[in-house]
């Protein structure tokens, strides 16, 4: 029986044999650009080999995948193989076409096929699932790709994609199931995508977008989290089309769980000489709260600092949560860990592809070997923030494997910091007008700030150039210089009521004191000539000018919400002679507080300006268009110059002056994302007596006051797009009979 077996195999073996044929020669046809030994070298066989048809048959293939052949074929003629093919066109060019809503460069990232390569319809396809990924991102899900081969000579072509991208997917409901504690509305506003209405045209938060479905789902966690709801979850989401295709229908299923309140709270303190009272006082959570992520992060922070300032700058605090469900209360434990000095091993800048890393490096409070600190970290980026040179910026640290070093990455998201204004109106003061200005924030990157501003008007002309270097010297020094030239036709009109041609010429140095102070001295020179309605006629005045000026500056900032917590304030003093025509001592401060609140959209701002202005000339006369007025944004209800001693129509000024004014700016029902916030006002202040020379009381068209003045309104503040705009409604509420109400102003700028 095993004699027959091996027998069997053997024929089987040696009929194999019998059908393999041994090469001798192998001929490649059809070929044009590519050698024949090199098509020889892909088929994977050479002269000697044994072949048969299986092993014919894979030559083809091989061939066929590299990409190099629109067509193989492969026969054996004795022990000769032919090998026919004919090679795929180069490609000479690689093009886009029909692209609005995603740039070309982007698009251009997802193609493989490249210039000077071959022609293989398998990439171009994969190329175009790549493409309609893209914009399906984008909720343009009805986007039709078509990629079309133009034939050239010398076996090239062109190939382009032609895009046809249709309209946007839009959604049209935004539902929730099984939410018993939250109604969908609440739910809906938590999240950041949004039911498509026509007025949502400014964003593309109502186009269906699966990126941005997955962030709202980190959202929604937030938000039970901040109400109590640990163990939410989402256990379903599903995003499908409504039935006409036109538009996407988004269902989140949800598990809200129970809501647990805190219930004791303990904290390990490792510290004896951090006493226990003191890190309970700052702890902003409290037994029977509704446990909060938000607060509970809070409290680390706070924890964080009040340890820092008895010299341990470097622990950690970890949250240890003990659960009760049947009484839905959790304890929590604050658990403060020592850890070893950490140093800043280096310092890496990602993202400034405009900023020079200089201009960055200024605004660091920290360097490469200094000691690392979360709090120092947290001064960087706002001090970034600030300058407003990126919409984001990102702090990273890296811990260092066995090493107490650190890598401190700083990502900055670069954005326009140019600004254009421009604009047409008209005016009782100014008649027709037409301005524009442009200054730029971070001129060549280098940081400096380069302004330009004009106006044309019917009474009025004005034109500014100003230059400032920040940091001078490459030191903490900031210098610059203004020059300007301004012409006023006032004197036909009610207000002001003066006529004035002036051009100024000033340089300016600035210093930092402190963290918050800065110092500010300023030299100029201005050559006016002015028509006094006092004097009358026209005087000619030269004016040399030394002042200094301290600036107090400490705002915690809600970049998001444009909302501030803390003061801004201005102190200054100048004095004007040196053989110049006049000779006067000027008073100055102002100062600005605000605080945020509710989530940071909302915010209380109050301000007071007080001026003084002192004539040190014999008869103690001060021209008018060197004094104080009020009126318009200085106190809304009331015309520019609008208060105070008045000649007829004309304000004669003051030579002093204190208003202030308290607003509360808060959101409304539009959606966040609109950056329109709505704000109520109260505005006051008081303008003091003018000089009394050439002054005749008794005339009846001449009131002399010094009288308080008060004002309130409402307003809309909208971030467009394009820049801020301003709305205001004021009402007068105490006012003098001559005084001149002005209750609509409108402002208004745009960016580049």
């Amino acid at each position: 029986m095993y004699k027959k077996l091996i027998f069997c195999l053997g024929m089987f073996g040696f009929c194999g044999y019998a059908n393999a044929t041994v090469l001798s020669r192998i001929d490649v046809v059809g070929n044009q650009r590519m050698d024949a030994e090199s098509v020889r070298i892909l088929s994977n066989v050479k002269v000697g080999d044994n072949v048969n048809s299986e092993k014919i048959n894979n030559v083809a293939k091989k061939l066929q995948a590299s990409g190099y052949f629109s067509s193989v074929n492969a026969t054996l003629n004795g022990n000769t193989l032919k090998i026919t093919v004919q090679e795929a066109p180069i490609i000479n060019m690689v093009t886009v076409e029909g692209n609005d809503e995603i740039d070309t460069d982007d698009l251009k990232k997802e193609i493989k096929t490249k210039e000077r390569s071959s022609y293989d319809i398998s990439v171009i396809g994969a190329d175009v699932q790549r493409m309609l990924t893209l914009y399906q991102r984008k909720g343009f899900f009805g986007t039709k790709i078509n990629p079309k081969k133009i034939e050239l000579d010398n076996n090239r072509v062109n190939v382009v994609y032609e895009i046809k991208e249709g309209h946007p997917t839009y959604i049209r409901d935004i539902d929730f199931e099984n939410n018993k504690k939250f109604r969908s509305r609440e739910l809906r506003s938590e999240i950041l995508s949004r039911e498509h209405a026509w007025w949502r045209i400014m964003t593309q938060f109502d186009v269906y977008d699966e990126d941005r479905i997955k962030y709202d789902q980190q959202m929604l966690h937030q938000f039970y989290m901040r109400n109590g709801f640990l163990d939410f979850r989402i256990t379903e989401v599903k995003g499908e089309f409504t039935p006409d295709r036109e538009y996407y229908s988004v269902k989140y299923t949800v598990d809200e769980g129970k809501q647990y309140k805190i219930g004791n709270i303990t904290i390990d303190n490792p510290f004896p000489d951090v006493p226990n009272d003191e890190l309970f006082d700052v702890l902003t959570v409290s037994k029977r709260d509704v446990y909060n992520i938000d607060e509970i992060d809070a409290s680390i922070n706070a924890l964080r600092s009040a340890v820092a300032d008895h010299g341990y700058a470097f622990i950690n605090v970890d949250v240890i949560p003990d659960k009760h469900d049947d009484t839905q209360i959790v304890d929590i434990n604050f658990k403060i860990k020592k850890t070893n000095r950490i140093y800043i091993n280096n310092i890496n800048l990602l993202g400034n592809v405009r900023t020079f890393d200089n201009v960055i490096e200024h605004h660091l409070p920290m360097r490469e070997g200094d000691p690392f600190s979360l709090q120092t970290v947290e001064t960087a980026r706002q001090n970034l923030m600030r300058t407003r040179y990126f919409k984001d910026v990102q702090m990273v640290p890296t811990r260092l494997a066995d090493a107490n070093m650190m890598n401190l990455d700083v990502k900055v998201e670069e954005q326009p910091t140019g600004e254009l204004s421009g604009g047409l109106g008209w005016s009782s003061i100014n008649g027709f007008m037409v301005d524009a200005g442009i200054t730029e924030n971070n001129f060549m990157g280098r940081g400096q700030i380069v302004q330009i501003k004009g106006s044309i008007a019917q009474y009025q002309r004005q034109a500014l150039f100003s230059f400032t270097e920040p940091f001078l010297f490459n030191r903490e020094l900031s210098g610059g210089f203004d020059v300007s030239y301004t012409q006023y036709k006032y004197s036909d009109l009610g207000g002001y009521g003066y006529d004035r041609d002036s051009f100024a010429l000033s340089g300016r140095l600035g210093w930092r004191l402190t963290d918050h102070w800065t110092q500010t001295m300023r030299l100029s020179a201005t050559f006016d000539q002015n028509y006094d309605l006092q004097l009358g006629g026209w005087h000619k005045a030269n004016l040399y000018t030394l002042g200094t000026s301290l600036r107090y500056y400490n705002l915690n900032t809600n970049f998001q919400q444009n909302t501030h917590t803390g003061i801004v304030g201005d102190l200054g003093v100048a004095y004007t002679g040196f053989g110049g025509t006049n000779t006067f001592m000027r008073y100055s401060a102002d100062i600005t507080a605000m605080v945020k609140f509710l989530d940071d959209r909302w915010q209380l701002k109050t301000s007071w300006d007080f001026g003084y202005v002192q004539s040190l000339e014999s008869d103690n006369y001060l021209p008018r268009v060197y004094r104080y007025f009020l009126g318009g944004d200085s106190l809304r209800g009331f015309d520019v110059a609008g208060i105070g001693s008045r000649f007829g129509s004309y304000s004669l000024g003051g030579l002093w002056k204190a208003n202030g004014s308290t607003q509360l700016n808060f959101p409304i029902f539009i959606p966040d994302e609109y950056q329109i916030k709505g704000f109520i006002f109260a505005d006051y202040g008081i303008l003091g007596k003018p000089p009394m020379k050439n002054l005749n009381t008794a005339n009846p068209n001449i009131h002399i006051d010094e009288d308080w003045r008060t004002s309130a309104g409402v307003g809309i503040y909208w971030n467009t797009p394009m820049g801020p705009m301003n709305f205001s409604w004021g009402w007068p509420l105490k006012m003098n009979k001559y005084d001149q109400e002005q209750r609509f102003l409108l402002s208004f700028a745009t960016q580049f």
